[in-house]
């Protein structure tokens, strides 16, 4: 097995401008994945404690489903930086932002949202698509499909799937309601 990413705890929650309250109910835990270079990487994800458990099932089904996924490391590897995390096709939850072009905080700012292979599974806005050079092909390894086991087990979490939105695609992104549990 490959290890990807060993930080505390606290390097992955120290946010600056994160409240104390949102940081005391996220957990980071390790996760094993089977990855694009057909070996078993173990990475870190970040995540409230009230859906730990669900990450977990979705990670074993990705191992055991050995559905590729480029690497899961914590936000903070990337600076905070979403659109490098996006860039660099790494899996992630907690991030103490904005949503894109609002005021409204994201739910990956309460690590109650993942993020998985964005450049396969990009972000679709109109003719924009994220990240840069991404491609959403149903024939590409690491691509979620609504068929997709994962993609179903999320759903039978009780999570949403940003593949199912309307008036935009966010194929990598699910998320829980902060009201679900």
């Amino acid at each position: 097995m490959i290890l990807d990413s060993n930080y505390s705890h606290t390097d992955c929650t120290n946010h600056l401008t994160c409240p104390i309250d949102i940081t005391n109910q996220l957990t980071t835990i390790s996760v094993e994945y089977f990855s694009f270079d057909q070996k078993i990487h173990q990475g870190q994800i970040t995540v409230d404690k009230a859906v730990e458990e669900d990450v977990k099932k979705v990670f074993t089904l990705i191992l055991e489903l050995k559905f590729p996924v480029f690497s899961v490391l914590p936000i903070h590897h990337f600076q905070w930086d979403d659109i490098r995390s996006m860039a660099a096709n790494n899996s992630s939850a907690f991030n103490y932002r904005k949503i894109a072009g609002t005021n409204t905080l994201s739910l990956h700012s309460f690590g109650r949202a993942v993020d998985i292979n964005p450049v396969q599974n990009p972000w679709i806005i109109a003719n924009d698509i994220h990240p840069p050079g991404a491609k959403y092909s149903l024939s590409e390894e690491g691509t979620l499909l609504k068929d997709s086991p994962i993609v179903q087990l999320f759903l039978e979490l009780g999570w949403e799937w940003g593949g199912d939105w309307i008036s935009i695609k966010d194929y990598h992104h699910f998320q829980k309601p902060l009201l679900s549990q």
